[in-house]
């Protein structure tokens, strides 16, 4: 069956996945791989654009990463899995790319300042950090993708891909498509605490947790703070238990939760507890499959260093492409 294209794109593993993860890219990852040739790349490089001082950290991230895709219903056999490392071609053709991306350009990236705003040493951003969108644009053009799935508010950065491509091509001629974006609905997860599920606000329910842990977190929950006590109406749109009845619960009974929640009928723990329930049943063969997959290991390495000659292989024709069309190639 003929593909609709080719996708790139991945996480940098900088903790835990979390099911803001899952029901923001993984699902939505996993649905794509029979239409697309997929590539999906552990960004180990990407992370110490900001994270160098944890460098130490990357091999247990990055293990647990790829459980994680696995558990999601990444397949090896429908999509290349690697880490950006094992790919060093990826390296070469950042620093060529670099040669004709015009600083500007860089500093004008969104998310510039806010990922300065992280750095906690004191000597300010480093030269990985203003070229990350470089690197970026290195990641997806290595492959040739053809789209990449981003929310909405990921457009400028692909649009910068875009701009990076068109000036090659004035230079060097045509060897990149430029690619298009599959726009995606991110969902906005709540965390325990009401606010977006982050790693960074250890608000996050995890793919690696258990089952009791789970149950432990939602118990935690922020509900309605206006909902003090049984009795008193509820508003579920203020409620973050609510989102996740909506995100996991049958629709007529969450018609039935919102009504009973407004009458005061619906008390916030037996609330917390019917969520917990539909959320086990929904990612319990996730979670399994992942404690499975931490059980062995070494089938999830074989994985990565499979995808990575994958990745090398097509990486490698590329490059020869490229070093041939900047008159790099001095075997020719």
């Amino acid at each position: 069956m003929a593909k609709k294209g080719r996708i790139l794109s991945g996480h940098r593993p900088t903790g835990l996945l979390h099911i803001g993860h899952y029901e923001g890219t993984l699902r939505n990852w996993a649905a794509l791989q029979d239409d697309y040739e997929c590539f999906f790349e552990i960004a180990d490089w990407h992370a110490l654009t900001t994270g160098y001082a944890e460098a130490a950290a990357l091999p247990e991230r990055i293990e647990q990463i790829a459980i994680d895709w696995l558990a999601s219903g990444l397949d090896p056999e429908r999509s290349t899995l690697f880490v950006q490392s094992d790919v060093p071609e990826h390296a070469e053709l950042f620093l060529l790319l670099g040669m004709v991306t015009p600083v500007s350009w860089l500093e004008r990236c969104p998310t510039y300042k806010d990922q300065i705003a992280t750095l906690s040493d004191g000597a300010g951003p480093g030269l990985g950090l203003l070229g990350y969108p470089v690197l970026q644009a290195a990641d997806i053009v290595m492959y040739k993708a053809t789209v990449v799935p981003v929310g909405e508010d990921q457009l400028p950065h692909l649009e910068l891909t875009r701009e990076i491509v068109r000036r090659f091509r004035n230079f060097f001629g045509d060897i990149f498509p430029e690619p298009d974006a599959i726009l995606s609905e991110f969902a906005m997860v709540p965390g325990v605490d009401g606010r977006k599920m982050s790693k960074s606000y250890d608000n996050a329910i995890n793919l690696a947790d258990t089952i009791d842990e789970v149950r432990q977190k939602m118990r935690s929950m922020f509900t309605d703070p206006e909902k003090i006590r049984m009795g008193d109406a509820g508003h579920p749109e203020r409620c973050p238990v609510f989102v996740y009845h909506r995100m996991y619960n049958d629709p007529s009974r969450v018609d039935e939760i919102k009504a009973e929640c407004e009458s005061g009928d619906l008390g916030c723990v037996d609330c917390k507890m019917a969520a917990t329930e539909k959320l086990l049943d929904a990612l319990g063969p996730v979670m399994e499959m992942r404690r499975e997959l931490a059980e062995n290991v070494d089938y999830v390495y074989e994985v990565l260093r499979d995808g990575a000659e994958k990745a090398r292989s097509v990486a490698g024709q590329t490059m020869a492409e490229v070093r041939a069309a900047m008159s790099l190639d001095s075997t020719s």
